[in-house]
Order: C-alpha cells, then sequence, then structure tokens
C-alpha cells in the first residue's frame, strides 16, 4: 500500500470508514494490519470499522485460508441525509481515482501532481456524483 502518510492532528474531511473503505476497495485482499498502517489506525479500531461496515451491508467477505477476500456493495447507499441516493461507489470512484494517481506519478515537481506528459484527473461522468460550482 505504498509509504504510511504523515500523522495529522485535527480535523480531516474523511472519516475513518471512508478510509478503511478506499483501502478495501484499492485491493479487495488488503490485511488488517496494512489497512491500519495506511490509515494511521490500530488493528482493532480497523476490525472494528470492518464490522460495522459489514452489519450496515456495505462490505462483505470470503476466507480462504488465511486470507481474507473483501465484496464491497457498490450500489448501497450512503447514509448521510445529505448524500441521501448516492452510492458508495460514486464516493470510492474519487478515493480510489486519487489513490492511483499517487501511486503512479509524483509530479515534476514533487508535489503529486500530474506528470508534464500526463493530463490532470477529470471528474468522473456518474450523474449522481454532485459538482462543486
Amino acid at each position: 500500500m505504498g509509504g504510511v502518510p504523515e500523522s495529522h492532528t485535527g480535523w480531516t474531511f474523511l472519516t475513518n470508514h471512508a478510509r478503511v473503505l478506499a483501502a478495501i476497495a484499492d485491493d479487495p485482499n488488503v490485511r488488517i494490519r496494512d489497512i491500519a498502517a495506511h490509515c494511521r489506525l490500530t488493528e482493532r479500531a480497523v476490525q472494528k470499522i470492518i464490522g460495522d461496515l459489514e452489519q450496515d451491508g456495505y462490505l462483505s467477505h470470503t476466507r480462504e485460508g488465511r486470507t481474507n477476500t473483501y465484496r464491497i456493495e457498490p450500489g448501497k447507499v450512503l447514509r448521510h441525509p445529505a448524500e441521501a441516493g448516492l452510492p458508495v461507489a460514486s464516493l470510492l470512484s474519487l478515493l480510489v481515482e486519487d489513490e492511483d494517481r499517487r501511486k503512479h506519478v509524483d509530479g515534476p515537481l514533487g508535489d503529486g501532481g500530474p506528470a508534464a506528459d500526463e493530463a490532470p484527473a477529470q471528474p468522473p461522468s456518474d450523474p449522481h456524483t454532485p459538482r462543486l460550482r
């Protein structure tokens, strides 16, 4: 899952549940240990979050030997009334796209931006994705 980000104090835009779900979307066979390191959480916190997500139907898993394979329910809608009707896939498409971009290229200035020959990421064309004005 790459390097562990620096620790952060104060508020953030994403919940730990969203971060854990995005890590699973990036790799359905990811280990809890790796999710915890990537999200800067304890393994126990990740286990609890996975339990929450499974209980509410956003996530399920199968166990094969010592490996868990997770399955996200992309059509499950987000819980908050302000996002009523938006599927979890809309959120994940933004988060996983950004993670892929950060993995592939660290821009020419080392700022995480696109390389000189790479176009900036375009917003998704999903009609359910909110547009900023």
